[in-house]
């Protein structure tokens, strides 16, 4: 990966790993998929690898990233679905040419057309959001309890009780956000 650009968050469920290339939405947002290369990146770190993007597949991919975060969101708050994200996502969904094979390990994995499109990429990671968005995987969407990042992801712990996206980044910085402020309240030192 280049180095001048912010490392991605990975994680275990394609759909909402796609909508972590816009970290701390509630602060000051992080994109962390600026140019059609780094989308061609990020796609290729997935399993989805495409020949080239342009421009105009980025802001496709950043539609679909914002339709899937608002349809997610509103999931996991237990609230309307909004039209506009729905539309947005079926209309990914049925733009691509991929189809799923299984591995002799037993794993799903995507295959996409001889001349791989974005298109064909968006149309698995929009696929993959039905399935989350629909109740059709075992797990639950909820909410990052950071007040900065509020990103959706998909809780598959065995108690369904994950409070934050990434433990490695959002967790973290809660913890030592509590931490310090518990030294200050007893007069302890800071580090």
């Amino acid at each position: 990966m280049r180095a001048e650009f912010p490392d991605f968050r990975l994680g275990t469920e394609l759909a909402t790993s796609f909508t972590a290339t816009l970290t701390e939405r509630r602060g000051d947002a992080l994109e962390r998929v600026p140019t059609p290369r780094r989308l061609v990146d990020w796609l290729a770190v997935h399993g989805l690898a495409v020949d080239s993007c342009t421009e105009a597949q980025l802001d496709l991919a950043r539609e679909l990233r914002e339709s899937i975060h608002a349809a997610a969101t509103a999931a996991a708050l237990q609230e309307a679905l909004p039209a506009s994200a729905v539309q947005v996502i079926n209309d990914r969904s049925a733009q691509g040419r991929a189809w799923a094979v299984l591995t002799p390990e037993g794993e799903r994995r995507w295959r996409l057309g001889s001349d791989s499109r974005v298109e064909d990429a968006l149309s698995v990671i929009a696929a993959d959001a039905i399935g989350i968005i629909a109740g059709e995987r075992d797990g639950r969407l909820a909410l990052c309890a950071s007040p900065t990042c509020q990103a959706a992801f998909f809780d598959t712990s065995r108690s369904r009780t994950r409070k934050w996206c990434d433990m490695n980044t959002c967790g973290n910085r809660q913890k030592k956000a509590r931490f310090h402020a518990k030294r200050r309240t007893v007069g302890g030192p800071v580090e």
